[in-house]
């Protein structure tokens, strides 16, 4: 109670609540853009944050990661054009809902749904993130060693559907952590003689090249951008579903946010991810699983409430190990680290109140994505008529002022620049950009305290083995490589039966 009073009076001051609306109203328009993701958005706002207090700077890369999320429901149902990848499974019964002109029903479930699995996984995530921090304190370099292969593993495993192009982006990011002066000896490596890479290479520009000047570079190529076509289904019918229908639902929600907010916290699966698998659940429970598909408010209400537990859940291990989940929490980290807050246990203890503030904060953004849903869902829509030739030069704009802001250097600009074009290509090629940057900040917390162990232990491998925290992280990372091969195996083994 000592650090969640003055946390609540720091989230109730008039500029707080100002930080919140705008975070949010931005959030949800960014939500609502195809193509525009919650990754994309935190990373376009760090650079607005340099000069705001890290309370009201973490506010608003809060409110605008659980409203984006939110947002892409809205074109998921009206436009069957999913915001961001979170709504595809919404989509599957929204869209059929407003053509049905039951639109008003469908976003107001979408919109019930997600406040009550984002309230849920906040308080999930103030249940286990101080006991976990607490567990944290008790780590040593070979804990942070394994840990960080652990984060590598699962983020290759999980977060992408092609694990060869996976390990390839995750190796690239690895090479490029190696970047800088060498922590131990001194020595220059890979820095080519750029004084502006001392430091090894910085995370902002390759956070806004990767997801927002690629972004930027797409929308401006025609196949890329353009005006979404078709109008899409008008907004008609009650603002929100019957009470009857929510009441059926209730199961639904507790079960889908319950799926999201465990999913949340493996790093590496996503919000995509936790839908679906919600989704899958609440057909299978269903007394009526033949009406899923064709316009069911059961189906919007699992998909939305899983994908914004997710939000909480993956807060849980970046604030309290420095272990990012996704591609959201990894720009999280830097929104951090550029105001001096290195994830982990200090988050905690030396910056309690501020941690704290982030937190409560995230359930007034949840309550005010709902209110403003109900009342601007409509125009919205008109959001996603904007040309990508217009938008994807104000991304551009953007990215390079924020870039430059924040060391004044136009070394950044290029870089974020070039690593824009890499981003470009990559998700042409199908490369998922997620592996890249979680390697990136993982690379250096792995390179550190394996040589940090090596040094303790005389370079004796066997000590990963004989610390109790370390062997069953060490357990961990062998289960999250043996599961994909194994489910592998259950899947030819089953289609050969068949």
């Amino acid at each position: 109670m000592d650090v969640l009073l003055p946390a609540l009076g720091n989230v109730l001051t008039p500029m707080a609540l100002l930080t919140l609306f705008l975070g949010t109203l931005a959030g949800m328009t960014i939500g609502s853009l195809p193509g525009l993701s919650s990754t994309m958005g935190v990373a376009l706002c760090i650079p607005i944050t340099f000069n705001m207090p890290p309370d009201l700077a973490l506010m608003l890369l809060g409110a605008v990661y659980v409203s984006s999320v939110y947002g892409g429901s809205v074109t998921a149902i009206l436009l069957r054009t999913p915001g961001t990848d979170a709504s595809i499974a919404t989509a599957l019964d929204g869209y059929p809902l407003a053509a049905a002109g039951r639109g008003g029903e469908a976003l107001g479930m979408a919109t019930l749904a997600s406040l009550f699995g984002g309230l849920f996984s906040v308080v999930v995530l103030i249940a286990i993130a101080p006991p976990l921090s607490t567990v944290a304190l008790a780590f040593g370099p070979q804990e942070y060693t394994v840990l960080a292969i652990f984060g590598l593993v699962t983020i290759v495993g999980v977060a992408s559907d092609r694990p060869l192009k996976g390990v390839l982006s995750a190796a690239v990011g690895l090479v490029l952590a190696c970047v800088g002066l060498d922590t131990f000896t001194g020595m220059q490596r890979f820095t080519f003689g750029h004084s502006e890479l001392f430091e090894g290479v910085p995370l902002l520009p390759v956070l806004i090249g990767l997801f927002s000047v690629s972004q930027a570079f797409n929308l401006c190529v025609p196949e890329g951008g353009g005006v979404l076509a078709g109008k899409g289904q008008q907004l008609k019918g009650r603002r929100l579903p019957l009470w009857h229908d929510i009441r059926r639902s209730l199961r639904t929600l507790l079960r889908s946010s319950v799926i999201g907010s465990v999913v949340g916290i493996l790093p590496g699966a996503g919000t995509s991810i936790a839908s679906f698998i919600s989704y899958s659940e609440a057909r299978r429970h269903s007394p009526t699983p033949e009406r899923f598909g064709k316009g069911e408010l059961e189906g919007v209400a699992a998909s939305e409430s899983a994908n914004n537990a997710v939000t909480g859940g993956t807060l849980i291990p970046t604030l309290t190990l420095g272990i990012p989940g996704n591609a959201v929490t990894a720009v999280f980290v830097g929104g951090l680290t550029i105001h001096g807050m290195i994830p982990g246990p200090s988050l905690f203890t030396q910056h309690a109140e501020t941690t704290y503030t982030l937190i409560l904060s995230l359930f007034l953004a949840n309550i005010l994505f709902a209110v403003l849903g109900l009342w601007l869902c409509r125009y919205l829509v008109v959001v996603t008529k904007v040309p990508g030739a217009v938008l994807g030069p104000m991304i551009l704009v953007f990215s390079v002022i924020g870039t430059y802001a924040l060391r004044n250097e136009v070394f950044d600009v290029w870089l974020a620049v070039a690593f824009g074009v890499v981003g470009f290509f990559m998700e042409r090629w199908r490369y998922p950009a997620a592996p890249l940057v979680i390697a990136l900040i993982l690379g250096p917390i792995l390179e550190v305290n394996f040589r940090r162990s090596m040094q303790i232990s005389h370079w004796d491998l066997t000590t990963f083995f004989t610390r109790p925290l370390s062997l069953t992280l060490c357990l961990l990372v062998v289960l999250a490589l043996a599961y994909p091969l194994w489910n592998q195996w259950r899947r030819r083994h089953s289609s050969v039966q068949h």
